[in-house]
């Protein structure tokens, strides 16, 4: 099994727009015009179950500045106020391949990372063990997923992080990662372990129809288009 998102990502530094680029020489060129800076947005808020932007695929990033390193600031903060240890991109209504984690927990365990555009490959053994989801709080279920993961993706300054995981980290790599593409723990769970959590997704179901007649934001259509706006300066 292998979890391939963008295997061949690779960044240079551009010292006149100071950002990490993808390295034409490996990816498809960049265009010579200068990419404006990311759209004025709202602060960051973690969606819940069944938001849109959960199914949502990720797209690789190309460049990283200083509105994108805010973002991922801004990440890192949520998971701590929310007391988890990873939050993807597009849990917060982003369509980037970025997560945050810390397995800690803890805002100043020194353990906090940024990765984008990672790739986990040559997955060994299994392990089980019980999952919870910022977007979905309070529901918790078993999960099966291999105990070890070859993790390669790039931290924000553009250096290569290649890893064999194992343990608590590699747990939260791939829940995150599952993120990135559109899946959610509940999705890995056998089908009669789902079955007893299944009135808990209902019930996020049923407030997300309440809730989205008061947030047409929410609607696909325009959570779509704004996706389609930040991709097209980052991706």
């Amino acid at each position: 099994m292998r979890f391939a998102l963008s295997p061949t990502t690779h960044f240079q530094f551009d010292p006149i727009a100071n950002r990490f680029e993808i390295d034409p020489l490996r990816k498809t060129a960049i265009k010579t015009d200068r990419l404006q800076p990311a759209e004025s947005m709202k602060p960051l808020e973690i969606v819940n179950y069944p938001h849109p932007v959960l199914r949502y695929q990720a797209k690789p990033l190309r460049r990283v500045d200083q509105a994108l390193k805010n973002m991922a600031a801004e990440m890192l903060e949520l998971m701590y106020a929310h007391r988890g240890v990873g939050l993807a991109a597009t849990q917060v209504n982003l369509p980037f391949q970025m997560f945050v984690l810390d397995p800690s927990g803890e805002a100043d365990s020194g353990q906090a990372r940024v990765l984008v555009n990672p790739v986990l490959q040559s997955p060994k053994g299994k392990a089980e063990a019980e999952e919870g989801c910022l977007s979905l709080p309070n529901v918790y279920g078993q999960v099966v997923r291999p105990a070890q993961i070859h993790l390669v993706a790039y931290d924000l300054s553009g250096n290569l992080v290649d890893e064999v995981i194992e343990g608590m980290l590699a747990r939260v790599v791939q829940h995150e990662v599952d993120h990135l593409q559109g899946v959610l723990f509940p999705d890995r769970m056998s089908e009669a372990a789902r079955k007893t959590i299944q009135p808990e997704l209902e019930a996020f179901d049923i407030e997300f129809q309440t809730l989205l007649k008061q947030n047409p934001e929410w609607h696909v259509e325009a959570v779509n288009l704004r996706l389609a706006r930040l991709e097209s300066e980052y991706c």
